[in-house]
């Protein structure tokens, strides 16, 4: 029946076997069947069957059919383009429409050069164009089209009396949020009726691809006085906006949207809320929204495991990211990153292997996250492994991942491998400069990083805080005294950057070290902030390496008005009491230590071992080798005492408390630098390096 009559059901495809070309060819040779045919169409084979019907029952002379072959196939087919040119060329007079559809059909195949190029035929022709020219032909633009021709086109606009077009200002303003230029975008969205809520929607996406996401909260709270009702594309692009700017009533606001009109709001607007909830740290609606959703997805429980990990509460996280049905790269990475983010290094590098447990392939930013974790840890050999891994697996190597190597290598103290890295890298940033600076001041090569920072001058990037943190500590580890002072007069006057705590404490460390501590003093005076407890430890030190005891005393006072509970201060005040015979004083302090139960921070030290990172801490019998480590320990200390090599003992004393210093006691105090000479006894393999000096934890070294 449907052979015998195709017209009565237009909709059903009759193209579905090479059977059916006989009943095409009875059935177009009036043109009332061929347009129902050609509507039925739904693919470019049966498209061309009927083309060469069409042409042997001589219908392709009409140029109505003409007409409707060129733009069923530019606007319903997104057939490929050389066969369009086909049919165009065959057209005696193109009206307008077929040029649009021509245009359009460029547009769609992203072929911009020629959809302009056809454009300015068009106008050679004679052709005027009319409001569907050029939303076609700017919707296809990319951006290096649009800043190259999209003003151009906006004067045309203008010329031929189209910019009071809604469709023409929509495209208008879709091309200008990809060219960034936001300004020219408001500028014709504001001379716009603003009652189209698309034209809302590309304003507030435009800023938000252009993360500015001020300007899109500021936009929807004037979409509201204006009475224009959301869709549920604008409550999502809001609800973006708002989990960046973290506007928590923002947030509600929109959820009021969702409960009041949207019966049964999609999975992605549900998904959203959870996200922006849990990104202004309103976890308890987050997790409420999340256990009444009917249906979740991988990105519903990222959405809580991100949450949880941001309010630094890793072991809910974890705990849903262990109940996660099935878990994508994006989860994983935010779990390694929590782990990184609460210095948790080991589980960071548990996670990774989870991971990889899995068969999940890591991408570039989970390999960021690894690297950091191994810089932090030292690890130089899972860096190695992670950077073939990198290789092997032709995970994308950009210039981020480069800066984490060249970071990860001066950590563990692989300077030329840094090095190595820097010069193969095809890009290089602003932050792969720095991390070339910072890390060769931190390794002693302070004459090498401030020929870096010239050859980035050079290259015209603009070096910013960090860097010239990274110059002045190169030059206090080379002993510049008078270069520093250049650089630091630079900061402000070349660059307007205003120094920072950290750029006083490095000051104040390098003139202590150089025996300038008085200036070093002035420098605290003057500062236009009040100095934190970190510069003025940097006085403290240079006061104990110089022996200037009056000064260090101020210093340690000024400490312990910040910190009255720092043990550690406590402990160096009675040194230096003790170091002037002022034993009143000392007496005293060590009642006040008593009062508040001041503990000192214990220093602790890690060590690679086989790929496995173990921490250590002063007097520390945790580790399962123990007994071994102490008596190699004992050892070592015969062997140093042999060798004439005794240790200060004055100040562990006053430290420990204690009238008198037994062998055992002492040898104790010193495991660590035992350890730190790697001279450690290991049932599984020889120890790979020396990961970190012996220093308390919070405090500087």
């Amino acid at each position: 029946m449907l052979l015998r009559n195709p017209v009565k059901s237009p909709k059903v495809s009759i193209f579905c076997k090479v059977q059916l070309l006989s009943a095409i060819a009875e059935t177009i040779n009036d043109y009332s069947n061929f347009i129902s045919i050609l509507g039925a169409c739904k693919t470019t084979e049966q498209f061309k069957k009927l083309h060469s019907q069409s042409i042997t029952r001589g219908l392709e002379r009409n140029p109505t059919v003409q007409k409707k072959l060129l733009v069923f196939w530019c606007s319903r087919l997104s057939g490929e383009m050389g066969y369009a040119c086909k049919l165009f060329v065959k057209i005696p007079q193109p009206d307008v429409v077929v040029w649009n559809n021509m245009i359009k059909g460029w547009s769609r195949v992203d072929c911009e050069k020629e959809g302009v190029g056809l454009y300015l035929n068009m106008l050679k022709e004679g052709v005027i164009p009319d409001s569907h020219t050029f939303p076609f032909l700017l919707n296809g633009l990319k951006r290096d089209g649009a800043l190259a021709c999209g003003k151009k086109l906006h004067c045309h606009v203008a010329k031929f009396g189209l910019g009071s077009n809604l469709y023409v200002q929509n495209a208008l303003v879709q091309m200008y949020s990809l060219c960034g230029l936001m300004d020219m975008a408001r500028a014709v969205f504001d001379r716009s009726c603003k009652e189209d809520v698309f034209s809302w929607n590309l304003m507030i996406s435009g800023y938000n691809k252009m993360k500015q996401y001020e300007e899109s909260v500021e936009l929807f709270a004037e979409m509201e006085r204006n009475l224009v009702f959301p869709t549920s594309v604008t409550l999502l692009l809001v609800l973006s906006a708002c989990s960046k700017v973290r506007d928590k009533d923002l947030c509600k606001r929109v959820h009021g949207y969702v409960d009041e009109f949207m019966r049964e709001p999609s999975l992605k607007l549900e998904n959203a809320l959870v996200n922006t909830y849990a990104a202004c740290g309103e976890m308890d609606i987050a997790v409420r929204i999340f256990r009444s959703m009917k249906t979740r997805d991988v990105i519903s429980w990222t959405s809580i495991v991100k949450g949880f990990v941001e309010m630094g509460n890793l072991e809910l996280a974890r705990t849903y990211f262990d109940q996660m049905p099935v878990r994508d790269r994006i989860s994983w990475t935010i779990m390694i990153d929590g782990y990184l983010r609460a210095d948790c290094f080991n589980e960071s590098l548990e996670i990774f292997r989870e991971m990889q447990n899995a068969g999940m392939i890591p991408d570039e930013f989970t390999m960021v996250s690894v690297l950091a974790a191994c810089a932090h840890l030292g690890a130089l050999e899972i860096g190695e492994w992670v950077k073939t891994y990198i290789d092997k697996n032709k995970i994308k190597n950009d210039v981020v991942v480069g800066n984490a190597l060249i970071d990860m290598y001066f950590k563990c103290g692989c300077s030329e491998k840094a090095q190595k890295v820097f010069h193969e890298m095809g890009q290089r940033d602003k932050f792969t400069w720095t991390a070339m600076v910072v890390g060769l001041a931190n390794n002693g090569q302070g004459q090498e990083a401030i020929k870096v920072f010239f050859q980035m001058q050079e290259m015209s990037i603009q070096p910013d805080e960090i860097t010239y943190l990274g110059v002045l500590s190169a030059c206090n580890h080379s002993c510049m005294v008078d270069q520093a002072r250049t650089f630091f007069a630079k900061m402000r006057s070349d660059h307007g950057i205003e120094p920072s705590l950290a750029h006083y404490g490095c000051m104040v460390d390098l003139l202590g070290r150089a025996g300038q501590v008085k200036e070093a003093y002035e420098i605290i005076s003057s500062m236009p902030v009040k100095p934190n407890s970190i510069v003025w430890g940097a006085l403290l030190g240079a006061c104990r390496l110089h022996n200037d005891e009056p000064m260090a005393e101020l210093a340690a006072k000024k400490i312990l008005e910040l910190e009255p509970d720092n043990g550690a201060v406590y402990a160096l005040l009675c040194n230096i009491y003790a170091a002037c015979e002022r034993w009143e004083d000392l007496r005293e302090v060590r009642r006040k230590m008593m009062d508040i139960a001041t503990k000192k921070t214990p220093g602790f030290s890690l060590i690679e071992i086989d790929g496995v990172a173990n921490e250590f801490v002063a007097g520390d019998k945790s580790h399962p080798q123990s007994k071994e480590l102490y008596m190699k320990l004992e050892e070592l200390a015969q062997e140093s005492t042999f060798a004439g090599h005794l240790p200060y003992t004055f100040e562990l004393l006053l430290e420990a408390g204690n009238k008198q210093l037994e062998d055992h006691s002492l040898g104790k105090h010193l495991v660590d630098q035992s350890r730190r000479r790697q001279n450690l006894v290991s049932r599984s393999g020889n120890v790979q390096t020396e990961i970190r000096p012996l220093t308390g934890r919070g405090m500087s070294t």
